[in-house]
């Protein structure tokens, strides 16, 4: 999931653990989306940077009236990865819904990232749209991958619709925040230990990154942070590390935190030092 490491850097170890997505194996526990990136060409060398498997992708950006649209879809289809489109800006279930299923045909995949927006200051998600759309969308034999909070009576139903994979937010879309409510994501963990858990929005740093992949969530996907930096193939690079550092540290088992200090030499067998009594 690295990318190829530069000349005199040592190879990093590889998760060996492989991701699965509604039955299907993922090489990668990063996911990048593609929009706002300065050039085409600084997408593409960001995602390669990445080693990103799955890349995200909204049908708006694809049905470009000036001919855009047909110049990224070749650009995207080039880099030979899986797309996960989204329903990005839809504020309905029927406007979800249709933009899904376009998206269907157009891009020719069941999977897609849902998203029914409530607000549009904070993108948090309208969770009794989303819920109802996942429901139609699962029951038409899509895959979905939903945009959700942290809540876990809605990751409870939008797993009774159908979903068999969550994504819910470290914090709102683009503030870069990082994980604003560490308690609630380690609930959803501990709650659903089976299901697949991205963390979607919200993460700014490649610390953020490595600290959900701490908690035991199984992927990222980044867009903002990786496509606004000042050299997004770095950062990508970096975010990419970060990831599989959070994984690794995960798997080995993090050491329990402790209010008192304890040290690291046992005091039993300390060889004494008592000075002779001078009178």
């Amino acid at each position: 999931m690295t990318a190829m490491p530069r000349s005199g850097e040592l190879p990093l170890p590889q998760d060996e653990d492989a991701l699965e997505l509604y039955g299907e194996s993922v090489h990668s526990r990063m996911l990048l989306g593609t929009a706002l990136y300065s050039s085409p060409e600084i997408m593409r060398m960001a995602v390669e940077a990445s080693g990103a498997g799955i890349v995200t992708v909204s049908l708006r950006r694809e049905s470009g009236g000036d001919g855009s649209g047909q110049r990224f879809w070749d650009l995207v289809r080039n880099l030979g990865l899986r797309l996960l489109p989204n329903t990005a800006g839809c504020h309905t279930v029927k406007e979800a819904v249709t933009t899904a299923q376009m998206a269907r045909e157009v891009f020719e995949t069941d999977w897609v990232k849902l998203e029914v927006i409530a607000n549009d200051d904070t993108l948090q998600p309208d969770v009794f749209g989303l819920v109802e759309a996942a429901r139609i969308l699962s029951g038409e034999g899509f895959k979905v991958f939903p945009y959700c909070t942290d809540d876990l009576s809605v990751a409870e139903r939008l797993l009774t619709a159908g979903c068999e994979v969550l994504m819910p937010w470290a914090a709102p879309i683009g503030t870069g925040r990082g994980l604003i409510n560490p308690y609630a994501l380690r609930s959803l963990r501990a709650y659903f230990p089976k299901t697949p858990l991205i963390v979607d929005a919200g993460i700014g740093a490649p610390s953020h990154a490595a600290g959900a992949m701490e908690l035991g969530f199984d992927a990222i996907l980044l867009n903002t942070a990786v496509a606004k930096a000042k050299d997004p193939a770095i950062m990508a690079e970096a975010f990419a590390k970060s990831i599989l550092a959070g994984r690794l540290a995960y798997r080995a088992g993090l050491m329990p935190q402790r209010d008192m200090a304890s040290p690291s030499t046992p005091l039993a067998g300390l060889a004494s030092f008592d000075m002779p009594d001078a009178s």
